[in-house]
């Protein structure tokens, strides 16, 4: 990124001192300046990484005659969170550079300059990374702490650092994420990993790419701007709407057959209720491409997981 790119993002001041991409934090407006324990846990992109923990202690919860306990399910969860965590951090620590350039993310900790990027903070990455696995392996097994560091390693690694800049379909694999942590949570349960298990991984691995595009059409020419070639960038907010309400049809499907695999009756009735709201804004999405119908259709995408998830672990409670 040029300094006179920097000179011109909007909100920013130039970075003459830092000569490595990096913003002067004397050039951040002084109100902005203040380091608080909000800048420090948004770093870790915890919101997200709660979502992933839920799914990884749904993974947990849907294996029919697993067993786990308190102290493991604990220390799962744990893991998978702080793993996530570790990925998010690894993750704007990356892209501070074209994070700067969208609005959407320029106020991120590393973006702005409120925090340094320096090894001190890689390094508290890297450890905190292995803390959670070390914990998974030791307190849970080994299989479920190779799918915690898979987890974390596929979004800070083969996501960030392999396909964002290179491929629009990045977050079809970078979703694998979210799949890795029901695997986890699958195998805290019961290492012998059944149908369920995997049918509840692939609707995690099917609901990323529509929940993300959405959120990518919303936000598409700050995506153009920062160089970033995400699906509606490279074939158009239509095209993408179009794949997005394809991918949540074939993840309401899915959804549906964890029900011939062996789920209850409160799953089934989550996976329509979810469903059909998502599909309802996908649809809208597909007939209007504007900011409002692909932010209803990112929130939608939310729900729907929400309540797929709350389902299983009811379904499981009533069993």
């Amino acid at each position: 990124m040029s300094r006179s790119a920097l000179r011109q993002a909007p909100g920013l001041a130039t970075a003459e001192s830092a000569g490595d991409g990096r913003v002067d934090p004397a050039a951040v407006p002084s109100q902005a300046r203040s380091v608080t324990w909000r800048t420090v846990l948004g770093v870790f992109k915890l919101r997200i990484g709660v979502l992933i923990m839920v799914s990884a202690l749904a993974g947990m919860a849907i294996v029919p005659a697993g067993s786990a306990s308190a102290l493991q399910v604990l220390v799962l969860a744990l893991s998978v969170l702080l793993a996530s965590a570790a990925a998010g951090a690894f993750n704007q620590f990356v892209e501070a550079d074209s994070d700067r350039l969208m609005a959407r993310t320029r106020q991120r900790a590393f973006a702005s300059g409120l925090l340094p990027r320096n090894g001190a903070w890689l390094l508290g990455i890297t450890a905190l990374f292995a803390l959670a696995v070390a914990a998974a392996a030791w307190w849970v097994n080994g299989l479920a702490a190779a799918f915690v560091a898979a987890g974390a390693l596929t979004y800070a690694v083969v996501y960030t650092l392999g396909l964002k800049r290179r491929t629009p379909w990045n977050i079809v694999i970078g979703g694998a994420a979210g799949s890795f942590a029901v695997l986890a949570g699958a195998a805290a349960a019961d290492p012998h990993l059944g149908p369920l298990a995997w049918g509840l991984a692939l609707v995690l691995l099917l609901w990323t790419p529509p929940h993300f595009w959405s959120l990518a059409i919303a936000n598409e020419d700050q995506y153009r701007a920062a160089g970033v070639p995400m699906l509606p960038v490279v074939v158009g907010a239509q095209r993408t709407a179009r794949i997005v309400h394809a991918h949540a049809i074939a993840l309401v499907a899915v959804s549906l057959l964890l029900v011939a695999l062996g789920a209850g009756w409160i799953v089934l009735a989550g996976a329509l209720i979810g469903g059909t709201h998502f599909l309802r804004k996908t649809q809208a999405l597909v007939r209007r491409q504007s900011r409002s119908t692909a932010m209803a259709a990112f929130f939608a995408s939310m729900v729907q997981l929400a309540v797929l998830l709350l389902a299983v672990v009811l379904d499981a409670a009533m069993r």
